[in-house]
């Protein structure tokens, strides 16, 4: 058994050397909808929704994947050279006052008007409400996430981790975005 996972692991690490982009977004997507399977499970659905699971992949495969490549390439332009926990630490903050916010509002925006179908006055209601929340619980969790992975985390690896710690959180944010229509299906 250890060997097919070594071999799958050696044929992961080919694919991300190889295609990086390609790897990041199909992982991300498989993730994202784990994560979604899950948070459907805890909230209670009895029937699977492909559907949502279908949308919610296609959001870390399209989005959350490629964002993350990008951004952790920036962030080693914009640090060119630079190492230390100072460094890091500039890293967590930038981070954190950019991609963090932007990333929560982008997602409860595409699972309200996307995922559930929702007029975006409805969307816009229920974001104005529940953003401020996530937001802040995004700001006690995510930062300590942000600096193990800029402290410790090879380049070619951070968004593998990011998408895995993610995929926990998009389990929470899937159970706060959900509407109260969405869990009667």
């Amino acid at each position: 058994m250890s060997e097919i996972v070594s071999d799958a692991w050696k044929r992961y690490l080919g694919q991300l050397q190889e295609h990086p982009l390609r790897t990041k977004a199909i992982t991300s997507g498989v993730l994202a909808g784990c994560s979604d399977a899950i948070a459907q499970k805890i909230s209670g659905i009895k029937k699977l929704q492909l559907r949502r699971l279908l949308l919610v992949m296609l959001y870390g495969f399209a989005y959350a994947g490629p964002f993350g490549h990008f951004l952790h390439k920036l962030m080693e332009i914009i640090f060119k050279g630079k190492k230390g926990k100072e460094t890091v630490a500039k890293k967590v903050i930038l981070e954190q006052v950019t991609a963090s916010p932007w990333n929560n509002m982008f997602f409860m925006m595409y699972y309200g008007l996307v995922i559930e179908g929702r007029p975006f006055s409805s969307v816009r209601s229920k974001v104005r409400k529940d953003y401020p929340t996530v937001q802040l619980t995004a700001w006690k969790f995510w930062p300590i996430v942000a600096w193990v992975n800029y402290q410790y985390m090879p380049l070619q690896f951070r968004v593998l981790f990011h998408s895995f710690v993610a995929s926990c959180w998009g389990v929470f944010l899937n159970l706060k975005a959900r509407s109260v229509a969405a869990k009667q299906a």
